[in-house]
């Protein structure tokens, strides 16, 4: 095998693993004649394989995968950046200079070693998107260099001021060498249009467009259908708001006809998302569609995503999104009327939120203008059927999104993104772009145990550091500050509307393996502080460091008159005293869990002395966290994604090379070290679908701390939101999960979150299936009686984010 390892996991690996065993299950799989690197793919895939058995298969699976990179791969970051300039010429020209003046220095920095902390899967996902290769699939780069490659490509091209000074060169060297140290070392990610990207000679680097029709016309209509494949070509993800398009049947006074309405429109939009691929083919393109629910064409929008009904009648390949006024829950509430309208009939509606919506709407329905009323709950039905049904549509609240923005002062806000996490500002003439980056927030558990496994909060051993967290906070900020000038971007109205907003999304992974970390069960009276603290802390963070740069460089064009502008934080805006933050309460004895920066420990966030700094200088960006799902760079960092529970214990994941069962590894490493992970529990974890409740051998503690995400009770789960909300300016995608859901739980579950304040009520509603078609066991002998998730990464579909 091509792996090696340190002498301490040499021995290890000898006396914990059966080698004897893992060897001959890779003769099995060779062939006279077979490759030396077909058996090194073979014995990674089959350790991988081997992986619930204990957890060093796996990272025995993923160092062959590495030291196999490492083998074909050039030996220096350098010769890398050669051999890319030379066979595929995909580096910005800037960036080769540079290698090749200060190569050695550059090379110096790179840690090889690090490679091996990936785990399998995580390595895995690396190379099928991220990793650079020519086009005969020879790669190019080690993820080393990838990150080397990202951190140079932020801070050492010359796309702002052409050439620079040695001295200014120091700078920027140093300031990417940090980048990479704290990237590679795990601490965050940057998302994965930046990944791609960056230090490229095609630098586009943003994840999201918000994107509004032109006008109801056929060139707006078109215009914008170019424009969407324009980004989608770029690797962005897209939401589009479509409330200003006429209504079916709704007259035209051009050519004396009638309108066909959303559907046919949608269907080409449909088709344009599945041709237009999201960077060269990495990603399938994915639009988002957003839609008021007084629209008369709502009904036929919910049903475009069903899996029966006329083909003719469905845009399945497009995701949809309501966008829904609070004047549409409380005529729910109350069993009232709702009118249908039609934009061409009705103007202005999507121009306006809260009261001024209402009393526009309601101007229109003395005046007898809609299509037609009925029950407001008819509407609503159809809305649950179909997320009963397809998962969607998304909901959003209208009012809350846009009296909660600091971008209120510029206009309406109309619609969000693919994963809902992005509210700005968009308008005919300007396509907002938010830029991302994840913090992974199990590297903040300060304690004497490994990367797995849980640790008791009660005996002093771990802490979570939100010093650190601050700190890394500050420097992602600024990268993705720098990111807004130096991008590539794919159509004039992104740059004009990043250029003059500046907003960035801070997100997190991990949240989950953060609690386990600190052996707190996910919905406990510490895991929601610590949650809540959490925020708090980025929040402080991200808005210290954007004062800090509007000092430096001033503030956003569009800062004046908005709420941060009168010295409002978003906290205010949910109207949440400074008293009653956590940092605040956690120095009057009420529970949290860790440390706060040096400058805070006495009397927590000096959120006054903030205020009057950003009042002073301003911002430089108009908004600043938008937690993400993080699906494809959790995945590589090793964690669970965005701030989710775990989803189960034990999983099936599906990728091209196979179908692999896979353990929750904090379960699996703390079953290891008390001796319980036997093939009799990891048996009934296959029976119970993952659920670890009613295994006797496992000890109540555990139990708490590894329940699932269908073991903890929604409204829990919507509180930890609207808790950390108060610190997110712009949204969070936000899952929702319920394993048989009907119309009740779902109506209930909904306005609670809509009276929470929550922007976004839910990203998608997840449930289990009805029936179990296939299911999994490792004793072929047992009698399974319930399932194992699939993960399905075969296809590389994911669209989320950060995916």
């Amino acid at each position: 095998m091509a792996a090696t390892f340190p002498a301490e996991d040499e021995k290890t690996l000898m006396t914990k693993l059966d080698l004897e065993s893992l060897a001959e299950s890779i003769l099995r799989g060779t062939y006279p004649g077979v490759s030396s690197y077909e058996i090194d793919i073979l014995a990674a895939e089959t350790a991988a394989s081997m992986a619930t058995q204990h957890v060093l298969y796996a990272r025995l699976a993923a160092r062959i995968l590495v030291s196999l990179n490492h083998k074909y791969t050039p030996p220096t970051f350098s010769d890398a950046v050669e051999a890319i300039d030379e066979e595929i010429q995909y580096i910005d020209p800037s960036i080769v200079d540079l290698v090749r003046r200060r190569g050695d220095e550059i090379s110096q920095r790179i840690r090889n070693e690090r490679d091996l902390e990936f785990s399998y899967f995580g390595f895995k996902t690396l190379e099928r998107s991220y990793l650079l290769k020519t086009n005969d699939g020879k790669f190019l780069e080690r993820p080393q260099y990838l990150l080397m490659r990202v951190a140079l490509g932020i801070h050492c091209t010359e796309r702002i001021s052409g050439k620079v000074t040695p001295e200014e060169e120091d700078l920027r060297l140093q300031a990417a060498f940090e980048t990479y140290d704290y990237m590679s070392e795990g601490y965050f990610t940057h998302a994965s249009p930046t990944l791609f990207h960056s230090g490229t000679t095609h630098p586009q680097l943003s994840s999201c467009f918000l994107v509004q029709m032109s006008d109801d016309s056929i060139s707006g209509i078109y215009d914008t259908l170019k424009r969407c494949a324009v980004i989608s070509k770029s690797a962005g993800g897209i939401g589009l708001s479509v409330h200003n398009i006429r209504a079916r049947g709704s007259p035209i006074k051009g050519t004396r006809g009638t309108s066909n309405g959303l559907v046919p429109m949608l269907r080409v939009y449909d088709v344009t998302a599945r041709y237009v691929d999201q960077g060269g083919g990495k990603r399938p393109g994915a639009f988002a569609v957003y839609i008021e629910p007084w629209h008369s064409d709502i009904f036929d929008v919910l049903n475009l995503k069903k899996n029966h009904g006329k083909e003719e009648q469905r845009a399945r390949d497009l995701f949809y999104g309501l966008w829904i006024p609070d004047l549409f829950m409380k005529r729910v509430e109350n069993d009232e009327n709702w009118s249908l309208m039609c934009p061409d009939q009705c103007p202005g509606l999507p121009e306006c939120s809260g009261k001024e919506f209402e009393e526009l709407y309601e101007k229109y329905e003395k005046e007898g203008k809609y299509v037609r009323q009925m029950p407001a709950r008819e509407v609503w039905s159809a809305i649950l059927e179909s997320q009963i049904e397809t998962g969607t549509p998304y909901m959003l609240y209208k009012d809350a999104a846009n009296e909660k923005s600091n971008q209120k002062n510029i206009g309406t806000i109309q619609c969000s993104n693919l994963c809902t996490e992005i509210i700005q500002y968009t308008d005919e003439e300007e396509v907002a772009v938010c830029n991302l980056a994840s913090i992974c927030l199990p590297k903040y558990v300060v304690s004497d145990r490994g990367s797995y496994g849980s640790v008791d909060p009660d005996s002093g051993r771990a802490y979570f550091d939100h010093e650190a967290l601050h700190r890394t906070t500050k420097i992602v900020t600024r990268n993705l500050n720098r990111i807004i000038d130096i991008n590539s971007y794919p159509i004039p109205g992104a740059k004009k509307s990043n250029r003059r907003h500046r907003p960035i999304g801070l997100g997190v992974s991990g949240l989950a393996d953060a609690f386990i970390r600190l052996g707190l069960p996910f919905t406990s009276d510490q895991a929601k502080e610590l949650n809540e603290a959490i925020f708090e802390t980025i929040y402080h963070a991200a808005l210290e460091a954007s004062v800090e740069l509007a000092a430096e460089d001033g503030h956003y064009d569009t800062f004046p008159g908005s709420p941060a502008s009168r010295g409002e934080f978003q906290f205010d805006l949910w109207n949440t005293p400074a008293d009653d933050l956590p940092s605040k309460r956690a120095k009057k004895g009420k529970p949290y869990l860790g440390k706060y920066a040096e400058p805070y420990q006495t009397e927590g966030y000096d959120w006054g002395k903030l205020r009057s700094s950003m009042m002073e200088h301003g911002l430089r960006n108009s908004l600043l966290l938008a937690p993400m799902p993080t699906a494809s760079t959790s995945q590589i960092l090793g964690v669970n994604e965005c701030f989710e529970p775990f989803s189960s214990n034990l999983y099936l994941r599906r990728v091209k090379a196979g179908e692999f069962i896979m353990a929750n590894p904090h379960l699996l490493q703390d079953l290891t070290d008390r001796g319980l992970w036997t093939p009799e529990v990891r048996n009934q974890l296959m029976r119970d679908g993952g659920s670890v409740a009613n295994i006797d051998v496992i000890p109540s503690d555990l139990k708490e701390v590894y329940k699932t995400v269908w073991e903890i009770k929604m409204k829990e789960i919507i509180d930890m939101a609207a808790d950390r909300g108060k610190f997110i300016d712009q949204s969070q995608s936000l899952n929702l999960f319920i394993a048989n859901p009907n119309m009740d739980k779902l109506t209930a579950m909904h306005f609670y979150a809509w009276k929470k304040g929550l922007k976004t009520g839910m990203y998608y509603l997840r449930t289990k299936p009805a029936v179990n078609a296939i299911q999994y066991t490792v004793d072929k002998g047992s009698a399974p009686s319930g399932s194992v998730a699939i993960v399905d990464d075969s296809q590389d579909v994911c669209v989320s984010c950060q995916a």
